[in-house]
This record gives structure tokens, sequence and C-alpha cells, in this order.
């Protein structure tokens, strides 16, 4: 039988493993939220660096009382130097991913947050309290709600925590998509000049090349790249110093003015106290207009993989091959499956759900506060986090290898009655539809079309079929004089 402890609160009390670093607050939320739902670890992680820069907010404002108005040091109910200095060191512990696996409580829950911020003040008081030579649990020297909670409130910890974490990931992700952008140019410089048959609605259309087709990815991506790498802008608003509605009640104003820029120089990253603070503890908003960018990444992600994935396919063209990641079945000797676009499509329709979740979670906040923080949060670190790891996969185990069989294309191309689209300025619409027709029903090429008919020259055929001619944007009447 381990060794145990007990602990109370108004509600009753409760017994814990001596060695746990969870207290009571975390164990009834685990009870109350039974959902097997692990909490992201990037904002556990933010969560301490967020204390980290309050407890060195509470240790200058100590200071400054000390120095400035001695006399009223023990009318100011401030943890001493020793327990701040010792919380210090376990909010660097929670921050840098320790102790995680005592952080009990799962990600769907209710109480718009308190439980993650008492299960984490309950690990660093802990930490703090076995660094002081002390058991767990001995709240009477350092308290989870009086110490480690000092001029914080949930409410203004916890999202500032989000904003954190969501803002390493959004670096992350620029790279990542600055990275894959920089795949698709490299296919497109490649294919420049690779002919192939373009297509609308699934159907034959004009002439294209893959170069062209790989432009219109690139491109994307630097829509995508350019739209992520301005999100911090439109996140970087935080409420910490608020309290529990933004008022400030209960904090001192050094705190409230100078809790932010000590996050902002701990951290390095933008963030900027809002202005109107209850309004910055209110509203979602600001998740909502951020996941909506991260939504048309991946978007332009499934839209690229789901085109690549038809053109290599046994029902398409197949002038697109692949990279064989893994053996495709279980029955079916050689079978190789398109898994990479397979896993970001799957991905990209979990960030669709997201995004529906956000957005009604975040229409539900009632008056002061969001009660719906946990999830909200959850779900935007889940769909960073997924997006990340598709452009990884996609840049490293689908364009890193890909090719294109730029003789099957070409074949192909003047195969397809299509083609004549472009003889129609110089023969026109009729006699470009007779080629067309013999194309169709000899099942010929243009060329052997064409002797057929008589329409061109054999070698004006074969000029007009060169990339630089069939893929100019639009024509002239020099273009017309030289192909007489």
């Amino acid at each position: 039988m381990p060794a145990m402890r007990t602990e109370k609160d108004f509600l009753g009390e409760v017994p814990l493993p001596s060695d746990a670093l969870y207290g009571i607050h975390a164990y009834r939320a685990r009870e109350n939220f039974p959902a097997n739902t692990r909490f992201p670890e990037e904002w556990y992680r933010a969560v301490g660096t967020v204390k980290l820069a309050c407890y060195r907010t509470v240790k200058k404002f100590r200071e400054a009382v000390s120095r400035e108005h001695p006399d009223l040091m023990g009318h100011m109910n401030i943890p001493g130097k020793e327990i701040l200095g010792a919380m210090e060191a376990a909010a660097a512990e929670v921050a840098s991913g320790s102790h995680f696996e005592h952080f009990i409580v799962p990600s769907v829950q209710g109480g718009a947050g308190t439980s993650i911020n008492l299960n984490i003040n309950e690990i660093i008081t802990n930490v703090a309290l076995l660094s002081m030579g002390r058991e767990a649990g001995e709240y009477a020297t350092i308290d989870p709600i009086e110490s480690a909670n000092v001029f914080q409130s949930t409410n203004d910890v916890i999202p500032t925590a989000l904003t954190v974490g969501a803002m390493k990931l959004l670096l992350e992700l620029e790279e990542k998509i600055n990275g894959i952008r920089e795949s698709t140019e490299k296919l497109e410089t490649r294919y420049r000049n690779s002919l192939r048959l373009g297509y609308t609605q699934m159907q034959d259309a004009v002439p294209s090349t893959y170069g062209q087709l790989f432009s219109t990815y690139s491109e994307a991506f630097s829509r995508d790249w350019w739209r992520v790498s301005k999100v911090m802008e439109r996140i970087k608003v935080v409420n910490l110093g608020g309290g529990a509605t933004g008022t400030g009640i209960g904090i001192p104003r050094y705190y409230i003015v100078e809790v932010v820029p000590a996050l902002k120089s701990l951290t390095g990253l933008p963030v900027s106290q809002g202005e109107n603070l209850p309004e910055a503890t209110a509203n979602m908003d600001k998740w909502v207009e951020m996941h909506a960018i991260l939504k048309a990444h991946a978007v332009n992600l499934e839209k690229m993989v789901s085109d690549l994935r038809l053109l290599s396919s046994g029902t398409g063209p197949g002038e697109v091959v692949l990279p064989a990641r893994q053996v495709g079945s279980s029955i079916m000797p050689g079978k190789v499956n398109p898994v990479i676009p397979e896993y970001v499509i799957s991905a990209a329709h979990r960030i669709y759900a997201n995004d529906h979740l956000i957005s009604g979670l975040a229409a539900q906040g009632v008056l002061e506060l969001n009660a719906y923080l946990p999830s909200i949060g959850t779900s935007i670190l889940d769909s960073l986090k997924l997006l990340v790891s598709m452009d990884r996969a996609v840049a490293s185990y689908m364009l890193e290898g890909l090719t294109v069989n730029e003789d099957a294309a070409r074949a192909r191309l003047f195969l397809s009655p299509a083609v004549t689209t472009a003889l129609s300025p110089l023969i026109g619409y009729h006699k470009a539809g007779e080629l067309a027709s013999v194309m169709k029903e000899q099942k010929c090429d243009v060329f052997e079309a064409n002797q057929r008919l008589g329409l061109l020259a054999d070698e004006k055929l074969q000029e007009l079929m060169k990339p630089d001619r069939l893929l100019k944007k639009g024509f002239t009447m020099q273009d017309i004089r030289e192909s007489l």
C-alpha cells in the first residue's frame, strides 16, 4: 500500500499518494471530467512560463515595497524571498516540460480553465516545497492559492499562456510553410516546359505544363506564408494582469504595469497588454480569426495532395509518380497506396471540424468570460500541430522524390482532341473541330490526324505544338503572320 497524505478543501477531504505533485483540486477535476483527452503539453509549458513571469514581477514588487514603503510590508500578503525563489525555479521546470505526468486534468472540462490553473499551482507548490526540504502537501508553508496564485487569476493566466503556446507553434508553422513553398517552386522550375493536358471539371481542357500546375501550389503557399506571418500581430494582445474580469481588482498597479513586459522579455515574443482588459478577457474572436487562416492553409494542402493523388492514380493519367512510403496491402502483393495525401486529407478535415468547434464555442462566451477556453485552446493547438506535421510530411515524404513521366504526359496531350483549341485562331473553329473528330474516331494524335486532313504543313504543326507557342499568354497578329 503506497504512502498517502490527506488534503482538504471546503468540500471535504481526499486521500492522495504522498509523492503526488498534484493536489485535491486536480483530483476533483479528474473525477468530474472523466474524458480521456490529454491536455496539450505546449499549453502546460506555456503556463509555466507565464507563472515564471508573474513570480519575477512579484519579486520586483516586493523589493520596491520593501525599499520605498517598509512600514507596509507587514500588511501585504506577499510571499517571502525564499518562497518566491523556490516557486520561480519550480515554474521554470514546468516551462521546460518537467512533471507533466502530474498534470491530470483532461482537456475537455468545465470551469473556464480553473482546473488547469490549480493543477499547475499544485505542481509548482509541491516542487517548491520539496526543493526546500519539505513534504508535498505542506501547504502551511507554500499554498497553491495564497502563494502560487499570487496576484493571478485563471482568467488572465490561462488565456495568456495559450497565446504564448500558439505563438511558438506559429513560428514553427511559418518555417514549415516556407519549406513546402520552396519544394513546390523547385518542381515548378524542374517541370517548367513539361507539357501536360489541363483539365476543367475533370474533363480534358487545354494544354498546360506541370510547371504551371506546381506554380498554382507555390503561389497559394506563398499566400499562406504571408498570412501566417501576420497572425502574430492578430493575437499578440493578452489580458495578463487584468485578474478575474480585466478590472485588476485586488492586484497592485505596479504588477499590472510590469507583468506583461516581464513575459515579453522572458519569451522574446511580441505580446502586448490589452488597452481594454475586460474586452481582452471577454472575447475570443482573435482565435476565430487566427484559425480561419490556419484553415485556409489546410484547404490549400488538401487541394494539392488531392490533385497529385488523382494524377498518380491507376484510374487517372498516372503521369505523376509519388514516392513509395510503405506496403499498401496485407493481401495484394506489391500494392503501394498514396498514404501521405490520405494523411493530409484526414488531418485537414479534423482542422475543419476544429474550426467549427472554435467558432461555436467562441460565440458561447457570456458577459465577462468564456467558459469554454480549454476546448477552444486545445483545438487551436491541435490544428497548429497538425499543420506542422502535414507540411513536414508533404515536403519530406511526397514532394521530395516526386517525379513526372514527361513522355507519357506529352503523348496524352497530343492524343486529346482538346489540343486543337490551340489551332482555332489559325485554321478556325470548324476545321479545328474536324481535326478533333478524326482524332476521336481514329484514336490518333494531332499530328497523324493533320496528315490525313492536310490542314497544316507537318513542320508548321510541330512548331505550333512547342511549349513556348502552346503556353504563350494570348496571341498577337505577329503570331498569326509567323504561322502562315
